[in-house]
């Protein structure tokens, strides 16, 4: 199992000894998704945290005109989760699909209770990585209230330059809250000033 990403990633928050380390290759489980395949649909209840080990996965809403709203990206590293739906037990209104073949490590939340329950310092972890989410969302909400499309794009641009190659424009423009048309639009401008 590839455990060694999230355990550098973990020590990155404090150091592990060699029964968390091992608590951690118990706790979590591998599973590799194909391009294009989904773990977690609407109406599914969302059973885990998810750590990316390898590639790239994006969560998304349908609203009722069949229109897609990207809400987040993760690659390498990241973690993504329908945080609300896996706390409460209730039916995800979200998708989280593969855009990449992927490797990824989940962690299910009885498994989680317990790895707080018995490791102090996993809680703590984990407090971090939640602060740390809850920041990045209230960063994005006052983006979206504030700022223009283009102001937007810019920042999208120099917060996440790796997305680049690996998530088309569509769903850039999908995640911005434009249309793919004007997002080039957006994009000529740019080039020509």
């Amino acid at each position: 199992m590839k455990t060694e990403p999230l355990l550098t990633y973990f020590e990155k928050y404090l150091p592990l000894n060699e029964e968390e380390k091992s608590i951690v290759g118990e706790a979590f489980k591998e599973r590799r998704v194909k391009r294009k395949h989904f773990i977690l649909q609407k109406g599914d209840i969302c059973k885990h945290h998810t750590f990316v080990v390898e590639g790239c996965f994006r969560m998304y809403l349908v609203d009722e005109k069949g229109k897609e709203h990207n809400l987040q990206f993760a690659i390498e590293n990241w973690w993504i989760t329908d945080i609300g739906s896996f706390y409460s037990e209730e039916p995800s209104r979200l998708y989280i699909e593969a855009l990449e073949n992927a490797t990824v490590l989940q962690l299910k939340k009885d498994d989680q209770i317990k790895l707080f329950d018995d490791n102090l310092k996993f809680n703590q972890i984990f407090r971090v990585i939640t602060e740390n989410a809850l920041v990045s969302a209230h960063r994005r909400i006052l983006e979206n209230i504030s700022s223009t499309a283009e102001e937007r794009y810019l920042d999208f641009l120099k917060t996440y330059p790796h997305f680049f190659n690996r998530i088309s424009n569509v769903q850039i423009a999908s995640y911005l809250g434009v249309t793919p048309e004007f997002l080039s639009t957006i994009r000529k401008k740019i080039v020509k000033s």
